[in-house]
């Protein structure tokens, strides 16, 4: 077999999206030409952080190429982000992870920055109001063909790391290929800002990555799926199904759905879903299952696949999880911290008495200082001894 969750969903609750019907970015096909990174097309766009205000920046929509997790090429669509301050020389690059926004292609945050309704966008422009660019990627299969792989943690990696790539190869954006790259994401985007740590290495090491901010991270599927089960995020641990699905069709997850879950996985599809509103398709697996697809084996092979913490960061990581988190367990959080202590990589960890989108908010003014001081060379040992 093949096989090798937000601020984020929750902070688009607070958002209350409603459905969005935008246009994908430009429907452009992979194949074996050109390397991961490449910039397939770019056009320019707008950053907002809210509608109808314009901020200093300059924007690229992208599609670029990138790898799935089964190791395919793809192209996967983002955005790039650039200060209109006047610098000149290199400034440092931030690729950063977003969090959950949902499954239709209209969810895409490359289609909705120029509308001002993404929320993480606020938080997107205190690094730019730090001089730094930032790549944005949407992820495999969010805004472009084929389906979204919510969750599958080495296609989100990758496509993170590529984002980078992909800015530092965009014509206009002035970004050199020797200046300092940091990696930032939270919930989804944690997860996919831990695998671009743990993925630097051996995919793209000739980015000059200093540090990795990583949030809320899902970093153990299982746990998380069942401390979801008839809670909060419940909708969330549905989509995470529909997400490994995406990835590995031999899954067959629309054997293991009822009526019920097959609809709701067909909404989730077709729209932009509030995590109020996800959390209120169903309150146990079994209401939209015959069978549990956790207990079968290639189910638990595939989630296992997107652990992290089964190898070292080659750059130091900022690492924050909220004790009162109602989506990711603290202990997932903390294990993870403990795994990665273990392999012998500089982590520091920080914990907040906060649930999830709490967490967020309060974290990332001092991640960010964190990331500041990785990308001028200031040296850390981590606070795990």
């Amino acid at each position: 077999m093949r096989i090798h969750t937000t601020v984020l969903a929750a902070l688009a609750a607070l958002a209350g999206l409603a459905v969005l019907a935008l246009t994908p970015a430009p429907a452009t096909g992979a194949d074996a030409g050109g390397r991961p990174g490449d910039v397939v097309s770019s056009a320019p766009t707008a950053f907002r952080t809210q509608p109808g205000v314009a901020t200093a920046t300059k924007a690229w929509r992208i599609a670029y190429r990138s790898t799935t997790a089964t190791g395919r090429p793809d192209v996967v669509s983002g955005t790039v982000i650039v200060p209109d301050d006047g610098r000149q020389g290199p400034r440092p690059l931030v690729t950063w992870g977003i969090g959950a926004v949902g499954l239709a292609d209209g969810c895409a945050v490359s289609g909705r920055f120029p509308q001002g309704t993404v929320r993480e966008a606020q938080l997107i422009h205190l690094a730019l109001r730090r001089g730094w660019a930032v790549a944005v990627t949407d992820y495999e299969g969010l805004g472009t063909p084929g389906d979204h792989t919510y969750t599958v943690g080495r296609s989100a990696g990758h496509a993170v790391l590529d984002a980078a790539r992909a800015a530092q190869r965009l014509p206009g954006a002035g970004l050199s290929p020797d200046a300092p790259v940091g990696v930032v994401g939270y919930s989804q985007g944690g997860q996919a800002a831990g695998w671009a740590a743990e993925l630097h290495a051996s995919y793209a090491p000739e980015l000059r990555l200093k540090g990795t901010v990583a949030g809320g991270v899902p970093a153990d599927l299982p746990t998380t799926l069942a401390h979801n089960d008839g809670g909060t995020g419940a909708g969330l641990a549905l989509m995470a199904l529909a997400g490994q699905d995406a990835a590995f069709p031999e899954l067959r997850l629309d054997s293991y759905l009822n009526d019920r879950g097959r609809g709701q996985v067909d909404f989730m599809k077709r729209n932009c879903v509030p995590l109020s509103t996800v959390a209120r398709l169903f309150r146990h697996r079994s209401e939209v299952t015959v069978r549990d697809p956790l207990a079968d084996p290639a189910w638990q092979l595939a989630l296992r696949e997107s652990s992290l913490g089964t190898r070292s960061p080659d750059r130091p990581v900022h690492l924050y999880q909220g004790a009162a988190d109602e989506l990711i367990p603290y202990q997932v959080g903390a294990a993870l911290r403990d795994r990665w202590c273990a392999l012998g990589a500089p982590v520091e960890w920080r914990h907040y008495p906060l649930d999830h989108v709490d967490t967020a908010l309060a974290g990332i003014p001092i991640a960010l200082d964190w990331l500041a001081a990785r990308l001028a060379d200031e040296p850390t040992r981590g606070t795990c001894a």
